[in-house]
């Protein structure tokens, strides 16, 4: 039977592990899309799921590359969303870890960490550009109806710069102390 979810997820661990506890009442996700999970039956635990932030898009020959060693290892790719690939192994071939050493656990926050930054610095960008244009307009003696949207959207544009900034606070810790972690061991 097929099930659609809908639900938002701003930190991938909390959305994998959620992965992992539909996998365990026989949910196996077979699809996503923006905020839409699509899940089939299968046998409680059959699947695995772990998620990777790609350095490019799923099509480009690297991420091809990468997506084909995965999956010549007996790993299934479900779905992808923009960079973003779903990825399960059948619980009954042993465990799942696509990241073994510290190094590149590193290298994946790091990926997730410029993800954040880079959308936070445009909505940085469109919330000043919002908030200028009205003082400008305001300050030449000119009065548009439009000055009350652009505070709506650098009011909008403010608010999800900060959440951004309180999202990617926590990956910003794991950097740090993967790299600490990193120190102690060598």
């Amino acid at each position: 039977m097929k099930s659609v979810i809908r639900k938002a997820y701003f930190n991938y661990e909390n959305e994998e592990k959620w992965l992992n506890e539909m996998s365990a009442k026989g949910f196996a996700l077979t699809d996503y899309s923006w905020c839409r999970y699509v899940f089939t039956d299968c046998e409680p635990g059959e699947y695995i799921y772990r998620l990777e932030l790609l350095e490019n898009l799923p099509s480009h020959p690297e991420s091809m590359k990468y997506i084909r060693f995965m999956e010549e290892n007996d790993v299934e790719f479900v779905a992808s969303y923009s960079r973003w690939v779903y990825f399960r192994k059948k619980a009954s071939n042993g465990a799942f870890d696509i990241y073994s050493d510290t190094d590149s656990k590193i290298k994946h926050y790091n990926r997730i960490n410029r993800l954040f930054l880079s959308v936070a610095l445009i909505t940085f960008v469109c919330c000043v550009i919002n908030f200028i244009l009205p003082i400008i307009h305001f300050l030449q003696g000119q009065i548009y109806p439009i000055n009350t949207l652009n505070i709506f959207a650098g009011t909008l544009n403010g608010t999800l710069f900060i959440i951004l900034g309180c999202v990617s606070h926590p990956v910003r810790i794991k950097i740090k102390k993967l790299k600490q972690q990193k120190k102690i061991m060598e």
